[in-house]
């Protein structure tokens, strides 16, 4: 195999996997290569922590160093690498798993996740790319955009994923401007049924919001005892911690 050919192959690994993470089996059968071939450019990758598997056997995910390589495009820390020790610290204070996102497209990526103990938890969500109105980060991250962007989203038909999902766009404005009053954003059931969420923005020096941080655990435990308004003071106190340690450059 040439050095050109095993790029292209291996490049066409990372656009598979920046969809989401998959197996050997699934990566082989997407690019139409043998999986030896696969699994050997999967071992290659890992080495260089541009991939990394979700668990021992378990599915390939995008590594440490393709967010390094795309944080160098800023002018700012890694944004996964700042937020990463706030997410233990939530995931420690709610005792559910918590992660951070952004804006693609008309998606919300997740670009990270701690996991929580408990023996029954959420999946983790790295590399997923959902609709926006379907999940807390993705609802926050809409509700900081510029009016003009809120407004393309809302203009193109909006699908359900449960029952519980709201998809009517004059009650997706009210919602959203509830969300930039109060600056953070419960969801309860509308992507997955069971699974309850919370997220609050997290914004640059110029105030700008870049990214989102949540807490999300089953919705029979989450948030349980506890007040909604009082999880969501843990995640607002996360995200204005990930701006501390930021460290943006003027």
């Amino acid at each position: 195999m040439s050095g050109v050919q095993s790029i292209e192959r291996a490049f066409s690994i990372l656009r598979c996997l920046s969809g989401g993470p998959a197996g050997v089996t699934e990566l082989a059968d997407r690019v139409s290569l043998p999986k030896s071939t696969v699994s050997r450019l999967l071992s290659t990758l890992e080495q260089l922590s541009v991939v990394e598997q979700v668990s021992n056997g378990g599915p390939y995910r995008l590594g440490s160093q393709m967010f390094e390589i795309a944080a160098a495009a800023t002018p700012s820390r890694s944004l996964r690498d700042a937020a990463l020790p706030h997410l233990f610290e939530l995931t420690r204070a709610t005792g559910e798993a918590s992660g951070l996102a952004i804006v693609e497209q008309r998606s919300v990526l997740y670009l990270d996740q701690v996991d929580s103990a408990h023996a029954v938890q959420v999946r983790d969500w790295t590399g997923d790319r959902i609709p926006m109105h379907l999940v807390s980060s993705g609802l926050v991250l809409l509700a900081f955009a510029e009016p003009v962007i809120r407004a393309a989203y809302l203009d193109h038909p909006l699908q359900a994923a449960t029952v519980k999902s709201v998809v009517d766009p004059a009650q997706i404005r009210r919602r959203l401007d509830d969300i930039h009053r109060s600056g953070w954003c419960w969801v309860v059931d509308e992507y997955e049924e069971g699974i309850s969420s919370v997220a609050a923005p997290i914004r640059d020096r110029g105030g700008a919001v870049v990214a989102a941080v949540h807490a999300h655990g089953p919705s029979y435990r989450f948030p349980g005892r506890h007040k909604q308004g009082d999880v969501a003071a843990l995640v607002v106190t996360a995200a204005r911690r990930i701006e501390d340690n930021l460290g943006w450059e003027d």
